[in-house]
């Protein structure tokens, strides 16, 4: 008589899961990021002739608890987005809402100048222009006609 195994029919899709987190893990080891409590805070970097200007999604914090400083060519944006009361008397059916202390650390594309920083925080969006230093400044050389 042959004994049949049964496999588990969730096997798959357990063993495609670890696959994942493994990926991931090795990513997010590669490169590290602090996202505690809060999340990975979300960001576009562009250039213009004269600036590098960072638009980063902060929703819900207060522009007094952001923090933003630039070590070499390193920018690094830290803040705590602070928990509301949580109502002890309600059920809560979805609590999605992100709360807690974060750190983005990202390389700058060319040097600039932080002395002529400027930063502005409107609707939850924060948006650092720094401008670009002289010496990496495009330079329009004129040609004279003899």
């Amino acid at each position: 008589m042959t004994k049949i195994i049964k496999r588990d029919p969730f096997y798959d899709i357990v063993s495609a899961r670890d696959s994942m987190d493994r990926m991931l893990d090795t990513y997010f080891n590669r490169f590290p990021m602090d996202f505690e409590g809060y999340g990975i805070v979300d960001l576009d970097m562009y250039q213009t002739g004269n600036d590098v200007v960072i638009e980063a999604s902060i929703p819900g914090i207060n522009p007094d608890d952001i923090n933003i400083s630039v070590t070499g060519d390193v920018l690094t944006i830290k803040g705590e987005v602070k928990e509301e009361k949580e109502n002890k008397e309600a059920d809560y059916h979805i609590r999605e809402r992100r709360y807690g202390s974060f750190s983005r650390s990202i390389t700058l594309p060319t040097q600039v100048v932080t002395d002529k920083a400027n930063a502005e925080f409107k609707n939850g969006i924060l948006k650092l222009t720094l401008p670009k230093a002289e010496e990496v400044k495009p330079k329009t050389i004129t040609v004279k006609a003899k």
